[in-house]
């Protein structure tokens, strides 16, 4: 590997800095604050974090689920129109 090469004041520039030591996060525009920028970073590693992360078990369908079928069907309410859902129950 070689050295970094000095800018014309004598001190590395960041392009040949190793690649630990650069930054991830540059700001283009603007001018954000202290409590801005640490808002960012935190997004960032909360979507870092979460992209790696494993996924529990998949939601099982409710057709496959055999309580459906053990459940029954529900006796109609008492109502004005319990009569016509009586037959049907």
């Amino acid at each position: 590997m070689s050295a970094a090469s000095p800018s014309p004041d004598g001190a590395p520039s960041p392009d040949d800095a190793p690649p630990a030591s650069r930054p991830h996060v540059r700001v283009v525009r603007g001018a954000p604050d202290d409590v801005e920028l640490a808002a960012l970073v935190a997004g960032l590693v909360a979507a870092a974090s979460d992209a790696g992360g494993t996924e529990g078990p998949a939601p099982r369908s409710a057709w496959s689920d055999r309580a459906r079928v053990l459940r029954g069907t529900v006796a109609p309410a008492a109502g004005p129109d319990a009569w016509r859902w009586s037959l049907r129950g």
